[in-house]
């Protein structure tokens, strides 16, 4: 019984938190919607900044990692391929499966390890100094003046970032393929868009999206739940990375699969 009443909590207390984490969503879209996102009291939480934050920032660490995969992706393929003598199709799997799959899910990993960990950390400091606090008393609203630029930054920066991962993993394969393969440079990206469509490149982008707000609803929540000072921050950031890296992976094996079944 034990057991079974463990595994009942565990259940109840998911449960409680997604519902509790979709209601801050519906809240942000409200304050999207409702309130205007430029104020005096916002200086340094503007959208611009958080722009700068979650895009640039993350730029050549995104490009970085994709490039290398890229890499990765056309020399494992060429190895199995070139045994059927069929190495121009490195060109289509690196392109293929870095639109559909790994840009997208690997940018956000790359996001939600250093964007996600930043806002928990952030709005848990805020949290424990009752900061929030002090704008819960001058009748602001946290969600309108904290969570909203932090939940545009990513809902706009991260798709861009997908793109440009994207085109460097892209590239990294076809580094691979004319200079390691011997493949004719014209021929490699020819062949790359003959079988990459359009629908490769924005199931991406919807992916992208989808984890842009899992990330932002993911690190403010566990923010604004901070307790226990610095030993809190601390657990809130873990948790918060540990919950987005899980969730982004759970979801992008559900659209994977929606895409798989609606697309036939």
């Amino acid at each position: 019984m034990n057991f079974i009443e463990r595994i009942g909590g565990i259940v109840i207390s998911t449960g409680r938190h997604a519902k509790d984490v979709l209601a801050l969503f519906f809240d942000t879209l409200f304050w999207l919607t409702a309130g205007p996102l430029k104020n005096k009291f916002v200086k340094k939480e503007g959208i611009f900044a958080q722009l700068v934050f979650a895009g640039i920032g993350s730029l050549v660490i995104a490009l970085f990692v994709s490039f290398f995969t890229g890499i990765v992706i056309a020399m494992q393929s060429a190895y199995q391929l070139s045994r059927f003598g069929a190495n121009i199709y490195v060109a289509p799997m690196v392109a293929v499966g870095i639109a559909r799959e790994l840009g997208p899910v690997l940018t956000a990993l790359v996001v939600a390890g250093r964007v996600g960990a930043a806002i928990a950390a952030e709005l848990g400091t805020m949290k424990v100094t009752e900061q929030i606090e002090a704008l819960e008393t001058m009748a602001l609203d946290p969600i309108r003046f904290l969570v909203v630029p932090r939940f545009l930054g990513l809902l706009i920066m991260l798709p861009c970032l997908t793109i440009f991962a994207d085109i460097m993993g892209i590239f990294g394969g076809f580094l691979v393929g004319v200079f390691n393969l011997r493949l004719d440079p014209y021929r490699y990206i020819t062949f790359s868009f003959q079988f990459m469509q359009w629908k490769d490149v924005w199931t991406g982008l919807v992916k992208s999206v989808v984890f842009a707000i899992i990330i932002s609803m993911v690190g403010c929540y566990m923010g604004l739940r901070t307790k226990g000072g610095a030993e809190g921050v601390g657990k809130a950031t873990t948790l918060s990375v540990v919950t987005s890296f899980i969730l982004i992976i759970l979801f992008d094996c559900l659209l994977t699969g929606f895409f798989y079944f609606t697309q036939k």
